[in-house]
């Protein structure tokens, strides 16, 4: 949605050009219509850099950290089904996590 609200927009202010274009016999009405119609754009951009783009960059991030995850807890369930030592095991996940998240658990 982040790439496709400002084209939404930009059609929004066609739609609303066109309106222009049928009022111009109007002079009176042709301020209101061209803001009307440039309006639409402001909407787009504002929505895609305010709501959509942040909305995409935080779900992203979270599947990334969902994904980091699940590696983890497979990685963790082969070697124990692997039989290896549990000192091995932890040292081994331990390894695969960032420094600071292993003095956030450790304490």
């Amino acid at each position: 949605m982040g790439g496709y609200a400002p084209t939404i927009g930009i059609i929004g202010t066609v739609v609303g050009l066109v309106q222009v274009l049928r009022s111009l016999e109007d002079p009176a009405v042709l301020g209101p219509l061209v803001a009307t119609a440039f309006v639409a754009t402001l909407w787009g951009v504002l929505s895609a850099n305010f709501l959509w783009l942040p909305m995409s960059v935080k779900i992203h991030r979270i599947s990334e950290l969902r994904g980091a995850q699940m590696t983890l807890l497979l990685e963790g369930v082969t070697e124990i089904l692997a039989g290896t030592n549990p000192r091995a095991i932890r040292a081994k996940l331990t390894a695969m996590v960032p420094p600071s998240e292993v003095r956030l658990t450790a304490a």
